[in-house]
């Protein structure tokens, strides 16, 4: 069964790799060799066919769920329910609907935004709504967060926000005993109320409910950083250490009770299988729980059924049950991580001759799982842990053993004793905040983390055989060849510009800019994005995951071109995550703590044979706080580059009669993203550019890039380029000449937005 499984498993990742969905013809032919392989009974061949089949009909039906073009930017009338626990911050409140009739055919799931919501948005509710949509659309870089690719996951099918020209009508709200939701819902209201510290309440309703929307950004790097993030999600060890609590209590009282018409090992049975499936729909069913409830059913079936189980076919049967229900699981890192280290568990511990004890046990697993997951880890995250081990054998008990099960308790007494719930809640505050201060202290050991670029996928290749070498039993010959295989790992070949070389990166951040420019031995970033909540923004969401798949640790200089939102907004988070030398700026007092340093006209550096001057400011400040912003010409024997932030026309007009022709260069990143009020036909001309890169967001609410704007690009010959078609845009200059790099082109899969023609 184990094979079968993982042939399924290929079949599937088969189909992740394809840019496109084969046609009709290919579907045929699979289906036809299907038929052979059967019939021959080459059952493993027969199950990897089953994969690229079913995957492939599975996205498609997916993605014929989207929302058409010509439904895009209108106003429709739609009814439907709120899926799920609502995201709220202080703008707007963000949450699934399911539609249930509308005026146009719509897709049957959609994401939507009510900005400033004039009433309570809750779990099941029925809504009348007047929405504008988008098709789904999202950034794409190198190393960061593909939306898309999530939005396809959770079935998402277009995004959109609530118009408020047509007020929203409340027609409804869905039982709890009839919607799994509700009862979330009504439990996250009750904890929202108590009388407990709300760091302390944001962890419990994520280890009782599966709700991390409360759980802050520094929360969050501190879990990162001592590797504990698995224990802030409802994981399938805490499915199973709650079930396992069931089946031994309920065990033990059954047998007193001596109603012995039924076995006691099936009734525990029973009560467990129950008691984990409802915490895995408080979970909200993700794919650990998913995997710790297929699980679990199948040993208790065997319990009750009298029958022995094997570890690694229970497993590879939870794999292939995921798998048939979602395919597109395989496309979360949960999924790996989840499956990964419980393969680890059992190869390391099951069949083994000797049985650690309970604190050996645990010993055994934190370092099996560090060592074991690292190469995922460096994978997914470009970062490992050091302490993970150490933080994990405290952590791991008090979680476990006190933190979960006492929430647990809480939350079901809530309901018929608050008086009694609050004093339990109040005992787990008192052990969070001491795990708390633990984690924080250990997270402030120096190098407590280890960031190092992506590794290859041949890399991985010899990773995972070199883990089972090196956690095979004890005296296994040549162990330590399985250290030697994870070489390709530490040695990652990141490719740097030669000397006078140039690699520009203009980052996807929609309505925004943020650009990294590398030479051969530096970096440099200009503008660092918006900034959209106190916890989340392009610094730590885009720039910070680009720069560490790049194995950079350290920016030389930080640019922040004015003080725009959409151009300053990531610069703090950016700075709080990763070493920068000297800043930039055209409105120091906006970074005041980072001793900043005013750009002005004339100030130059060079760098690796590769020169950068700052053009603009002038001396004497213009009137528009866009007219002053840093303005960067970057130059080397191989190409220009021009950096002009949102300038307007003014500022154009006073660079070209300060410079002239001095302002040529090969590419230009478009003045204030492609605005009207921009990119004057005599600058224009001034540069001459072969290509106009343009950092505008889809459908953004401005306009940008102008329709005249385009022409005067075009009326030049010069090729313009917007990241809102073609995702991050790389430049290498190298050998007198550059090449231009198109995300969108490159990289994108079949659930990824194609780009404009």
């Amino acid at each position: 069964m184990l094979i079968s499984s993982l042939a399924f498993l290929g079949g599937v990742l088969l189909v992740q790799q394809f840019h496109a969905l084969p046609a009709i013809g290919w579907l045929i032919v699979c289906v036809i060799a299907a038929g052979i392989t059967a019939r021959l009974r080459f059952w493993r061949s027969l199950f990897f066919i089953a994969g690229v089949l079913w995957t492939v009909l599975f996205a498609m039906e997916r993605l014929s769920d989207r929302l058409p073009k010509q439904l895009e930017a209108l106003d429709i009338r739609i009814e439907g329910i709120i899926a799920d626990l609502p995201e709220r911050d202080d703008r707007h409140v963000r949450f699934d609907f399911i539609v249930k009739a509308s005026e146009q055919d719509l897709p049957s799931k959609l994401r939507l935004s009510w900005y400033y919501p004039d009433q309570e948005v809750k779990a099941g509710q029925h809504w009348l709504f007047t929405v504008k949509l988008k098709q789904v659309h999202g950034s794409l870089n190198p190393g960061g967060f593909d939306y898309e690719r999530w939005l396809f996951t959770e079935g998402i099918g277009a995004t959109g926000y609530v118009r408020p020209l047509q007020k929203p009508v409340l027609l409804g709200q869905d039982p709890a005993l009839a919607n799994i939701s509700v009862l979330r819902q009504n439990i996250t209201d009750r904890l929202s109320a108590a009388s407990v510290d709300s760091k302390s309440i944001a962890l419990i309703k994520a280890l009782t409910i599966g709700d991390s929307n409360g759980i802050t950004q520094n929360q969050w790097d501190v879990f990162r950083k001592t590797g504990t993030t698995h224990l802030v999600v409802i994981s399938g060890s805490h499915i199973g250490l709650v079930a396992g609590l069931v089946y031994f209590l309920v065990l033990k009282l059954w047998a007193w009770t001596g109603l012995l018409a039924w076995p006691p090992q099936k009734v525990a049975a029973f009560s467990a299988l129950a008691i984990g499936i409802f915490y895995s729909a408080l979970a909200g069913f993700s794919v650990p729980t998913q995997r710790s409830v297929i699980m679990l059913a199948i040993v208790m079936t065997a319990i009750i059924r009298q029958r022995n189980t094997r570890p690694f076919n229970i497993l590879a049967v939870a794999m292939l049950a995921v798998l048939l229900f979602d395919p597109s699981a395989v496309l979360a890192a949960g999924f790996w991580l989840s499956f990964l280290a419980v393969s680890l568990i059992v190869y390391t511990i099951a069949g083994r001759l000797g049985k650690p004890g309970y604190f050996w046990g645990a010993i055994k697993i934190n370092w099996v799982t560090s060592i074991g997951l690292s190469p995922l880890l460096l994978l997914f995250f470009q970062q490992i842990s050091v302490i993970a081990p150490i933080a994990n054998l405290c952590a791991v008990p008090v979680i476990s053993l006190l933190v979960v099960p006492l929430s647990l308790m809480s939350v079901m007494i809530m309901f018929i004793s608050p008086i009694l719930a609050a004093k339990l809640l109040f005992l787990v505050d008192q052990i969070l905040q001491w795990l708390w201060w633990l984690l924080v202290q250990l997270a402030d050991i120096p190098q407590s983390t280890i960031i190092h670029a992506q590794p290859s996928y041949w890399a991985l290749f010899f990773a995972v055989p070199g883990i089972l070498i090196l956690l095979a039993p004890r005296g296994t010959p040549s162990r330590w060849l399985g250290l030697a295989m994870f070489l390709p790992l530490v040695f990652t070949n990141t490719q740097k510009p030669e000397a006078s070389g140039i690699r520009m990166t203009l980052l996807d951040v929609g309505q925004g800019l943020s650009v990294v420019v590398q030479t051969a031995t530096h970096l440099l970033v200009y503008d660092t994005g918006a900034k959209f909540s106190s916890e989340y923004d392009i610094g730590q969401g885009v720039i910070l995951p680009f720069l560490r798949g790049q194995g950079i640790s350290k920016i030389d200089r930080l640019i922040i071109s004015h003080g725009d939102n959409d151009h300053i907004g990531g610069a703090q988070s950016l700075m709080r995550g990763i070493a920068t030398g000297e800043v930039l700026t055209s409105v120091p007092q906006k970074l005041s703590d980072y001793a900043p340093i005013s750009c002005l006209a004339g100030q130059s550096w060079v760098w690796d044979q590769v020169k950068f001057t700052i053009l603009s400011p002038k001396a004497q400040e213009f009137v528009s706080e866009n007219d002053n912003s840093c303005v960067l010409k970057i130059q080397s024997e191989q190409g220009t580059v021009l950096l002009t932030g949102d300038i307007e026309a003014d500022a154009e007009s006073w660079l070209v009669k300060s410079y002239g022709k001095n302002l040529k260069a090969d590419v230009l990143i478009a003045p204030h993203h492609g605005s009207k009020t921009s990119s004057t036909t005599t600058f224009l001309q001034a540069i001459q550019p072969d290509y106009v890169l343009i950092p505008a967001g889809y459908r953004n609410q401005f306009g940008h890039p102008h329709k005249e704007v385009l022409l005067r690009y075009r009326n030049i010959k010069a090729t313009s380029l917007n990241v809102a078609d073609s995702g991050a845009i790389q430049i290498n200059f190298r050998n007198k000449a550059f090449t231009v790099q198109l995300m969108r082109k490159t990289e994108s899969k079949y659930w990824n937005v194609k780009p404009q023609d």
